[in-house]
């Protein structure tokens, strides 16, 4: 009898901040449906998770982006209610275009780094690990 694997899902997430703005998008779909959060989704079989995030971001807002950095790999079992899911998540420049929800994203839009709306699953925390990352890197 073959031995049956559980393995967790992975997704990437990207955060785009220009002008003193985060791209955010509202969630279609649950798991929080109607909440905001980082653009991204999974990865597919075989693709790089920086290709995954800048398709992703691509699919939900319209926007064209470059992978700038690593934000961080975030693990806990339970960040996410669908189960085991692992999110990879990059910090984006260069974003081209204006933002326009599609795909399973109802909305996209800026919203200013100082008075954010609640966030779906970890993203708060994220965020604020990608700030930190940002002005580091500004700073530079």
């Amino acid at each position: 009898m073959a031995k049956e694997y559980k393995n967790p899902s992975v997704a990437a997430d990207g955060i785009i901040i220009k002008d003193k703005k985060i791209l955010l998008v509202r969630r279609g779909h649950d798991p929080y449906a109607g909440s905001w959060a980082l653009p991204g989704g999974f990865v597919n079989y075989g693709e790089r998770t920086e290709d995954a995030v800048v398709r992703e971001v691509r699919e939900e807002t319209t926007l064209e982006t470059v992978v700038d950095d690593l934000v961080g790999v975030y693990s806990d079992p339970h960040r996410d209610p669908r189960g085991h899911v692992i999110s990879i998540t990059y910090l984006l420049k260069n974003p081209i275009g204006e933002p326009h929800g599609s795909d399973d994203a109802k909305e996209a839009r800026w919203w200013d780094i100082d008075s954010l709306p609640s966030l779906a699953f970890d993203h708060a925390k994220i965020i604020a690990e990608g700030l930190r990352l940002y002005k580091q890197k500004k700073l530079a």
